[in-house]
């Protein structure tokens, strides 16, 4: 398989993000070639292209398929196993609010639950609950707005998505009128 130079381009930068998002440079590189290629790719294929071990290759397989961010595939008479992404790039930025809300915010909102029911013991603790009372509020409305955008179809998404800053003008218009 060969790489292009724009594709090496964005592998690498790719590898250098994947730190930045949580994730280690081998696998952010192995996921920008996955889904920048066309094709499925095997192991032995990912290994080669980027020029990496077959075992961090599996063990970055490992990690793609935790993530769903990778789909297995076979080909007709060929026992390799295949891996691609899916062909939506909204059904990509779906996955990754999923998986990141069960992997981040998930446990935060229990640890807030739990000091929540605490009795305060103190002025200081008073305080802390209402601090840990607002970021949990706020975390619930991004958890239940994020699984509404889950449930959308992606060609609402991308719509939603246009409105941009038409979307503070209405609420600035029902702001208005609700004002009158």
């Amino acid at each position: 398989m060969i790489i292009t130079p724009m594709q090496q381009s964005l592998i690498s930068h790719f590898g250098e993000m994947g730190s930045r998002w949580g994730l280690n440079r081998t696998l952010g590189q192995m996921y920008a070639l996955i889904v920048l290629t066309e094709q499925p790719l095997n192991a032995d294929q990912i290994s080669d292209a980027l020029l990496i071990s077959r075992s961090n290759v599996s063990m970055g397989i490992k990690e793609l398929k935790s993530w769903n961010l990778i789909k297995l595939q076979h080909i007709p008479g060929d026992r390799k196993e295949y891996f691609s992404a899916p062909k939506d790039i909204w059904e990509i930025a779906r996955t990754l609010i999923i998986e990141r809300r069960k992997r981040e915010l998930d446990p935060t909102l229990s640890t807030f639950r739990d000091a929540l029911l605490q009795d305060p013991a103190n002025e200081a603790d008073k305080y802390t609950q209402q601090r840990v009372q607002d970021m949990h509020d706020l975390m619930e409305m991004v958890t239940i707005w994020s699984t509404e955008l889950q449930n959308m179809s992606s060609d609402k998404l991308s719509t939603l998505l246009k409105l941009g800053s038409g979307v503070g003008k209405i609420l600035d218009a029902k702001d208005r009128f609700l004002s009158k």
